[in-house]
């Protein structure tokens, strides 16, 4: 968790009082995270903002519901108003959410470095003497130049001045209170040299990192500024050169300040020491930098941690203070042969996640309405240049009514271990088309749930397999259709024979909420209805709607009693008229139901409705247009979902079988086959103009589909 340096509308309702100055990069919020993942962690970047909640229940996993429980990495340093570094704590203190270093009450004394300074004194730990102003017109009889001027509230050097006198201490006091809007430390200053010590760890068990010397070339009364640490950092000299027993003090007094103000995880000293050889305490500062130029990481360096180790580390410490057990990591994370499989993944996975949006922003602009056979084939060939750098040949399958099919193998064996199931065409006709457009996590745009997310979902798990080393051993085989908003009526035969050389398959439509995969889905039967009223010259014209209506009541009561099944109308018009013609309507309505005796028996009591006599005297003609089978949960089905469900929870993705109202191209596979479908990113609210997917989804289900693709693979050696 983080915070960002520009503002929008997600991060908070209002802008108001000071907002902070400090922000980590976004570089090194990813370098943390492959990190973690390194250390066989699934990890999510969350913003610190407003939306924290929304953003962290789904992927957070529930003690209350028995889950083993997730922890925050916390990075975030605030966005406004006063004491930001608790602001964050706050929040995870009040949802139960465990999380590194210090809480609430410790950063609120640590980053006003006045409660820091009264603290040190009351434990008779050496610091600089000091004076608070509220105000320029401020005087203090006792004071003696030089001092320093900062802000008591800020920290990594902001605003930092030498004075020798009055005038210019009310000048530089002035300047800051407009600035910084707070009151202002001002400071002994003590020429000499400057040191910062890192520590980590708790209680009994606290390391104290080799010390750190900023090298200011001689210069006793030179300082570190922020412009200085950002522009030109002074070299560091580690371990410092001091005595043993200058050592053995600086560390004490580190150790002893670290536990007074009750600082968790890690921390970092800052120090000075005169002349004379005495040490004063400046501040500490209890959200360290984990940038790779900081004082922190050049100590955890010089100890011999590697950046992935110092921050499994911190986890590890975190872990061990809530749980009394840390999460164990392997030490050789930096070699991608003695990682996991699933850490070299998803951190390939995260480290392309903008690239991959980008993409996915070019699939959804691409207007491929089933209609649109230019745009259907444009589409289709910007996915065969990239499947083809991955080692896949295609063989095309020319439509003229739709676009071409698209068939891909990247081995020369007669079967394929795994058959990926999925379409470029849409739905939407041309006036219906939404572009790409996000806001927050979630991604919309036409068909970037139905078929354009799980595109991207395939081919970032194929790039994170092939630099993983395993893409060559898999023999997979891509199905990738363009008639599946015609319910497969073109494709029904070739992804039947493509099955059959198939061991597993697996289909990319959108996931469901709360990661469910499609262990069956609904069969679908489309019909059109013409409704005509018929009526003697010498009768008075009748409404012809309300009779309609009643026929459509009937038939949507064929499907009311069952959960697994439902009978709707997609359209419906009527044409009524004060002359001699007969009153019409048409309507379009749609059956859905989980197995073929039930799909039967819906089809069978249309008719008889349609057929039944009654006062509406409406002449009924029912024409199907289109028929896809159900899939229906088998053993075979309920195996491979096993195995998914397996990998998942290795892995720290949710998933849970679900059955799926929308029909898809395993509808047409006709054989019993271990097939799951759902495994694209989740999503939801297809063919409408909201139509989305979770952003974070795209990683999830590029790293569950990678590890699944190898697994079906090893199985079959």
């Amino acid at each position: 968790m983080y915070n960002k340096k520009s503002l929008d509308e997600n991060d908070v309702i209002n802008v108001f009082g000071m907002t902070t100055k400090e922000h980590y990069g976004i570089q090194t919020v990813e370098k943390v995270a492959k990190s973690l993942e390194k250390g066989g962690h699934s990890v999510k970047i969350i913003e610190g903002g407003m939306n924290i909640i929304e953003n962290m229940k789904d992927f957070m996993p529930r003690v209350v519901s028995g889950e083993r429980p997730g922890m925050v990495f916390n990075m975030a340093y605030g966005i406004q108003g006063q004491n930001r570094y608790t602001h964050v704590p706050a929040m995870l203190e009040m949802l139960g959410i465990p999380y590194t270093g210090s809480g609430p009450e410790t950063h609120a004394v640590v980053q006003d470095k006045v409660m820091t300074k009264i603290v040190l004194q009351k434990n008779n730990l050496p610091t600089p003497g000091f004076w608070v102003f509220t105000s320029s017109d401020d005087t203090f009889d006792d004071l003696i130049f030089p001092v320093i001027v900062k802000p008591k509230m800020e920290s990594t050097s902001m605003g930092m001045e030498v004075v020798d006198n009055w005038d210019d201490l009310h000048k530089a006091v002035a300047k800051q209170i407009e600035i910084f809007s707070q009151e202002i430390l001002v400071e002994q200053f003590i020429p000499g040299r400057e040191f910062a010590v890192g520590l980590l760890g708790n209680g009994n068990n606290i390391e104290i990192l080799p010390i750190v010397e900023m090298d200011l070339n001689g210069d006793p009364n030179r300082i570190q500024t922020i412009t200085d640490k950002k522009e030109t950092p002074v070299d560091k000299i580690c371990p410092a050169q001091l005595t043993e027993e200058q050592t053995e003090e600086i560390k004490r007094i580190s150790l002893t300040a670290f536990k007074k103000l009750g600082l968790n995880d890690f921390t970092r000293v800052d120090f000075r020491m005169s002349k004379d050889g005495h040490f004063y305490v400046l501040e500490l500062n209890s959200m360290a930098s984990l940038g790779v130029t900081g004082s922190y990481y050049t100590a955890a360096k010089t100890a011999g941690y590697t950046y992935d180790s110092l921050i499994n580390k911190m986890l590890d410490v975190a872990a061990l203070r809530y749980f009394g057990e840390s999460h164990k990591h392997d030490e050789s994370a930096d070699n991608i042969e003695s990682q996991p499989l699933r850490s070299v993944v998803r951190s390939h996975v995260r480290s392309h996640a903008l690239s991959n949006e980008a993409l996915l922003e070019q699939f959804v602009n691409v207007n491929s309405s089933v209609t649109n056979l230019e745009d259907v084939n444009k589409l289709g060939s910007m996915v065969t240049a990239r499947l083809s750098n991955l080692g896949f040949t295609v063989r095309e399958h020319h439509e003229f009514d739709v676009g071409n099919m698209l068939y891909f193998t990247n081995h020369d064996s007669e079967e394929n271990d795994v058959l990926l199931l999925c379409h470029t065409d849409t739905w939407y006709a041309n006036q219906d088309f939404t572009p790409f457009y996000k806001i927050g996590n979630k991604l919309y745009g036409s068909g970037i749930a139905e078929s354009k997310g799980g595109l991207i979902t395939m081919l970032s798990a194929l790039k994170a397999l092939r630099f993983a080393r395993k893409l060559k051993k898999i023999k997979c085989g891509i199905l990738i259709i363009t008639d599946d908003s015609l319910g497969g009526r073109y494709s029904k035969q070739l992804v039947h024979d493509t099955a059959k050389i198939s061991k597993n398959i697996i289909e990319l439509k959108w996931g469901l909420e709360n990661g469910g995969i499609s262990t069956s889905c609904s069969g679908v039967s489309r019909y059109h209805i013409d409704l005509t009223h018929i009526r003697r010259p010498d009768e008075t014209i009748k409404d012809v709607v309300p009779d309609m209506c009643k026929k459509i009541i009937a038939w949507k009561k064929v499907s009311e009693d069952h959960n697994d099944a439902r009978i709707t109308v997609s359209e419906f018009r009527a044409i009524t008229s004060f002359g001699r013609s007969p009153e019409h309507g048409q309507l379009s309505l749609e059956s859905r139901y989980s197995t073929q005796t039930q799909g039967q028996r819906f089809d069978l009591e249309l008719h008889r409705i349609a057929k039944k006599k009654d006062k509406t005297k409406l002449d009924i003609h029912i024409s199907k247009l289109a028929t896809r089978d159900p899939v229906e949960k088998s053993e075979n089905i309920t195996k491979l979902y096993e195995l998914i469900e397996k990998i998942a929870k290795n892995a720290d993705i949710k998933v849970q079988p679900v059955h799926r109202y929308a029909t898809s191209g395993l509808c047409n596979v006709l054989q019993d086959l271990p097939m799951v479908g759902s495994m694209g990113p989740i999503g939801s609210d297809y063919r409408t103009p909201n139509e989305h997917i979770l952003k974070d989804s795209l990683i999830d289900r590029s790293v569950l589909l990678a590890l699944v693709l190898n697994k079906l693979s090893s199985m079959e050696k």
